[in-house]
């Protein structure tokens, strides 16, 4: 067993000398070097600056709906200023914190899970940084007000001038995550030993990066569309029905990149729990096959299925709207057997106590809580009846894809970012301010991802800045705002936690996570050479 236990297909402890990187980066490697731990860390810094922002957005628009008839934003120009934020809130989350913050992680741990030791391509993952930093400048400076789906004609009739940096900007993130996938992609085909010796970390980054390559496509037209549909001086009528464009035909666009997107910050955070639970837990995964048919099933089945997100208009009906259900409901086969597989490595042997105490760990843990709880919710989601009639335009589906997206993929973000601290660092962080951090943001997040569920329930709207004194609607709105401010204040104790303990935190031992099974035990299980 030991001897499987360092085979890298069946679960590298993943273990690298802590170095003090963070102290002796100068501002000139950190802009400009192509070294793939200077790009990491390059990246994860400015996620987290764009986590800071998209959570101030949402805290706003949250304030504005802690209480029916309250206005906050104001009574003449709050709800173009709601929808603004809502909007930037949504895009700066979704493209500026989760996909380059577990795209940043993975950019660290594959040259070293993989065994290259390198980054191949390091120039364009250099590239998709900038063009991602310009992207967000134009977005901030055009202030789009259509949500993130972008919508045409509505998001090119906003009255703001400035709006095309907002579809400028869009191409732009297109361009950015194809550089991302292509730098994914040829590192997953560069680790020695072929394909059955490949980790699970090479397999899921070549399944994200031939979904970041062709989903961004669509992507990229769907931007040059809406740039183009919206000056006057153009003769295009692409998505714009006044000028004999096509409002369904931006759906299909959209959506043939819109669905892969969900899975574009979730594979890579997979792949984080693929590197850091055996580690943790002293034994391989139960099963190495189960999560490579997983990824190979994932990357087969994200792409047909998006027209399920607008199955209640007329455009999806009959033999095809059962069709892309039946696809839909296929596609949470792979997303099980990560799941079963995960929960069946937890319970092959007891828990070391070195892992229930480590911070990464718990986030760990807490992810899969949350992929479970909004993969139950999104199983209603999938059925054409109470999707077209009751939960498609409610709150329903803000409380899967939060649960998804920040109770899966970010807290995996930033379980990775506790494990590579002290690598980065050469230092410990505060073990109570990580506690601290974890406990708000579980309760944080329950009560938010909760209050979402229960006010769909209740038949919600989604993108209304004010509301009626309903019955349940704003006891749902006031659980859903405390838990946005708790997660806040969660992520207040972790910057002041990496800030500090950067400079006065213990100083990292050889092995920052050893293996303990009790508190009488000597580390045991040292990572291989």
């Amino acid at each position: 067993m030991a001897a499987e236990l360092y085979k890298p297909s069946r679960g590298f402890l993943a273990h690298w000398k802590p170095e003090n990187l963070v102290g002796k980066l100068t501002i000139g490697e950190l802009l400009f070097s192509n070294d793939y731990r200077h790009i990491a860390l390059k990246g994860i810094f400015t996620s987290l600056i764009m986590l800071a922002l998209g959570g101030f957005f949402a805290l706003v628009f949250r304030s504005e709906l802690a209480f029916p008839g309250v206005q906050v934003l104001g009574d003449s120009n709050g709800a173009r200023i709601y929808m603004t934020l809502m909007t930037l809130h949504g895009m700066v989350m979704v493209f500026g914190f989760l996909i380059p913050f577990v795209v940043s992680v993975n950019y660290y741990m594959l040259p070293r899970v993989l065994g290259t030791d390198k980054l191949y391509w390091a120039g364009a993952a250099q590239a998709s940084y900038w063009i991602l930093i310009v992207a967000a400048v134009l977005l901030i400076i055009g202030r789009p007000d259509f949500t993130w789906t972008a919508y045409a004609p509505m998001s090119f009739r906003t009255g703001n001038p400035f709006i095309w940096m907002g579809h400028l900007a869009i191409i732009l993130v297109a361009v950015s995550e194809f550089l991302a996938g292509a730098v994914l992609f040829r590192n997953a085909i560069s680790g020695k030993g072929g394909l059955k010796d490949t980790p699970l970390m090479g397999w899921a980054a070549g399944t994200i990066g031939l979904l970041f390559m062709a989903s961004v496509i669509p992507l990229a037209f769907a931007g040059f569309g809406l740039l183009s549909d919206g000056q006057q001086w153009t003769q295009t009528a692409f998505f714009d029905p006044s000028r004999g464009g096509s409002v369904q035909f931006f759906l299909y666009v959209f959506w043939t990149y819109g669905h892969p997107a969900v899975y574009l910050p979730f594979v890579p955070a997979i792949a984080i729990i693929y590197t850091i639970m055996p580690r943790f837990l002293g034994h391989p995964m139960w099963s190495y096959w189960s999560g490579v048919v997983a990824f190979i099933l994932l990357a087969l089945g994200a792409m047909p299925i998006g027209p399920h997100h607008f199955q209640p208009v007329y455009t999806v009906s009959g033999g095809y709207q059962r069709f892309v259900q039946i696809l839909t409901m296929l596609v949470f086969i792979p997303s099980v057997l990560h799941v079963f597989n995960w929960i069946s490595t937890l319970f092959m042997k007891p828990i070391p106590d070195s892992a229930r105490r480590a911070v990464p760990f718990k986030f760990m843990v807490m992810s899969i809580a949350f992929i479970v709880y909004g993969g139950a919710t999104a199983f209603l989601n999938a059925q054409i009846a109470p999707d077209s009639s009751f939960i498609h335009n409610t709150y329903w589906i803000p409380a899967h894809f939060h649960a998804m997206f920040f109770g899966f993929a970010g807290q995996m973000a930033i379980a990775g970012f506790y494990y590579l601290y002290p690598y980065f660092t050469g230092r410990m962080f505060s073990q109570k301010l990580g506690n601290w951090h974890f406990w708000l943001w579980q309760i944080g997040l329950f009560l938010k991802i909760t209050g979402m569920g229960v006010a769909g329930y209740l038949y919600f709207p989604r993108w209304v800045y004010d509301y009626l004194p309903i019955p349940g609607w704003a006891e749902a709105q006031l659980f859903i705002t405390i838990g946005g401010f708790m997660v806040g204040l969660g992520f207040l104790f972790f910057i002041v936690n990496i800030a500090w303990s950067a400079r006065f935190g213990k100083e990292a031992p050889e092995n920052p996570w050893p293996l303990v099974m009790d508190e009488k035990a000597a580390p045991a299980a040292q990572p291989a050479e």
